[in-house]
């Protein structure tokens, strides 16, 4: 009698999210104590039982859109067994509860961190955060490395719930000195000459502030210096090396002791963010999600 192929052998699944982990199928065998030959044969039944191809074959491999489902599965598996083994008591003494978030550098240098500390003591956790754009956070989310994440995006990810938190808003401002060495005549004009601060190359913050200036014209000038953390970017922005976007709350004292001043007053830039997380009975998950409201309401703007 034939047998409908419904289920999702668990110790597939699991050597499939081991291969990811540990890049290749020789460390995913020394992780698992078992052969390669092992773990190459139970990913291939994995994959015709799918029958998705769910591995890139490269070095180190990488898991296809249908191996993210998987993976994205086999890490929601893994959270949900130590939840239970938790209850239950089975969990070594004093084992903590590993919580995965990705969330960008700016939420990251101003209210975010006040929401962890927030987080009820018990049940103990440790937080491992990655920071990201905020634009790219829902990546991580979709192949299953974080458990939650701070976005820009309020499509949610397979699996996943989404809320608005708030918004944060931006800024553009200079050093009194910079403003008056660069900014002479309409500040479309002027931004679109003057030296930018950028955080890395996919940051298009200010390139969009200027086409809204200059009504859809170029962005912001070629000539940008790139500088990946949020302190160092303000920081950057009030010596004078070039104009940027900087979150209001960085920007206030700064504008109060006259170290920067606003470049366009009547223009802020508000970028919505998002709270995704996975779909999971999990206390640990739902002690941060409370957390990370309470704050973002108190933090960004409604």
């Amino acid at each position: 009698m034939k047998t409908e192929l419904t289920e999702l052998p668990l110790d597939q699944v699991r050597t499939l999210l081991a291969v990811v982990d540990e890049g290749t199928f020789d460390a995913a065998a020394a992780a698992l104590h078992v052969t390669p030959s092992a773990v190459s044969q139970r990913v291939k039944a994995l994959e015709q039982r799918t029958g998705r191809v769910l591995l890139v074959r490269t070095k180190p491999v990488r898991p296809t859109e249908s191996g993210e489902v998987v993976v994205r599965f086999a890490r929601q598996l893994a959270r949900l067994e130590r939840d239970a083994r938790a209850e239950l008591g089975m969990s070594a003494a004093g084992e903590p509860t590993r919580v995965s978030v990705a969330v960008n550098a700016d939420s990251l240098a101003t209210w975010f961190l006040t929401a962890l500390t927030r987080v009820p003591a018990e049940p103990r956790l440790c937080f491992e955060l990655r920071r990201e754009d905020e634009s790219r956070t829902a990546v991580l989310l979709r192949e299953g490395q974080v458990m939650a994440a701070v976005t820009s995006s309020p499509d949610p990810v397979a699996g996943c719930s989404v809320r608005l938190l708030g918004r944060m808003r931006y800024l553009a401002a200079a050093s009194p000195e910079f403003a008056d060495r660069h900014l002479d005549g309409p500040l479309g004009e002027a931004l679109a000459r003057a030296p930018v601060m950028s955080f890395d190359r996919s940051d298009d913050l200010q390139d969009g502030f200027v086409r809204r200036l200059r009504r859809g014209r170029t962005g912001a000038s070629a000539v940008r210096h790139h500088v990946p953390t949020s302190e160092g970017f303000v920081s950057a922005v009030a010596a004078g090396l070039g104009w940027g976007l900087v979150p209001e709350a960085q920007a206030e004292p700064l504008l109060k002791d006259g170290r920067l001043v606003q470049l366009a007053p009547k223009r802020p830039v508000d970028v919505p963010l998002y709270w995704q997380q996975w779909k999971l009975d999990s206390p640990a998950l739902a002690a941060v999600t409370q957390a990370v409201a309470i704050t973002a309401e108190e933090a960004l703007r409604p």
